[in-house]
């Protein structure tokens, strides 16, 4: 729990109303330090700038109107002088004394006591302010250490959210561009099959109309229709064999590094986007591509423009040599 100036003060060893005085009138422990250094032999009635000391002349006498050798009121047998703490002996001169020790060491056990706290001497009171102040300096510094420390972990923290935040917008990124590399290449699947039932549908329309002209020629010359041609059933051939046809379905692709040495050798699908090849060589050889460049015919294929293209669109089937950079 974080001390007070009140508090501290009270701790070491000052008049509370006086220390109540102090901070009320001051901003900050070491002015209050000051003022209570400055006014220590001034009189509380005069720094509270109430009743004036001289309102009653006569000295104050006990119950049997003696005074003692100091001209101040004997203390009278048996009348307490003081709270004491009975589970460690501290003595205090003032209920809230008590109370701030029992709240700082959770001490709960106090009677009254007829000891007599004897007031700091002026020494002491130069002892105890010292001691403050090397109290506070240490406070200070040790904030001062915290808040450094503080800042570090808040810079390392706001450092990492940013590395994340960037990590995932990347990650995004490319599986935004893969997912549109797989559906263009399921696009381009669909249309060529679309095509191709375009183009069966025109040769049958030509085929038809052809007939039916044969059949409106034949008509006309009072002929009979034409059949259709019949196949002439040929003898079943020997089975020739045949040469194994060579698959184009892959590119074997040899990859020059940055880092130099001997290319790297790896065979991906024909229908394999540059974007494809570049998260490979990144999760494989930690290099993430720029660009590919090709020596012959020389052509340069940049990152966002040309990674959309297939290795079978960019006549790399099937094989071929890239400068990755």
């Amino acid at each position: 729990m974080v001390q007070s100036d009140h508090d501290l003060l009270i701790e070491m060893g000052f008049d509370a109303e006086r220390v109540k005085l102090a901070v009320a009138k001051t901003k900050g422990l070491q002015d209050a330090i000051e003022w209570l250094d400055k006014n220590s032999n001034t009189p509380i009635d005069e720094l509270k700038g109430g009743a004036s000391t001289s309102s009653s002349s006569a000295a104050p006498t006990g119950d049997d109107g003696e005074l003692n050798a100091d001209g101040d009121m004997a203390e009278v047998a048996g009348t307490a002088a003081s709270l004491k703490c009975t589970d460690c002996g501290a003595l205090f001169s003032s209920p809230e004394r008590a109370q701030f020790h029992a709240a700082r060491t959770e001490h709960s056990n106090f009677e009254e006591s007829t000891e007599v706290i004897k007031p700091l001497t002026e020494e002491e009171k130069i002892v105890k302010l010292a001691e403050l102040r090397e109290k506070l300096a240490a406070k200070r510094a040790a904030q001062a250490t915290a808040d450094i420390a503080s800042n570090k972990e808040n810079e390392r923290i706001r450092r990492k959210r940013t590395q994340d935040g960037e990590k995932m917008k990347e990650d995004l990124m490319k599986k935004k561009q893969i997912d549109e590399a797989a559906q263009a290449r399921k696009d381009k699947i669909a249309d060529e099959v679309y095509k191709a039932k375009i183009r069966e549908k025109i040769k049958e329309d030509k085929e038809r109309r052809a007939r039916e002209l044969e059949a409106e020629k034949a008509k006309r010359a009072g002929l009979p229709a034409p059949g259709f041609p019949q196949p002439v059933p040929v003898a079943a051939a020997a089975p020739v064999p045949q040469k194994a046809a060579v698959n184009h379905a892959e590119a074997r692709l040899q990859l020059r590094l940055p880092s130099g040495g001997a290319p790297w050798v790896k065979t991906f699908a024909a229908d394999t986007t540059l974007f494809e090849v570049a998260a490979a060589i990144e999760a494989e050889k930690g290099f993430a591509p720029k660009s590919f460049t090709a020596t012959f015919p020389r052509k340069v294929y940049q990152q966002g423009i040309d990674f959309g293209m297939t290795l079978k669109e960019a006549g790399m089937v099937p094989s071929f040599v890239l400068i990755v950079s």
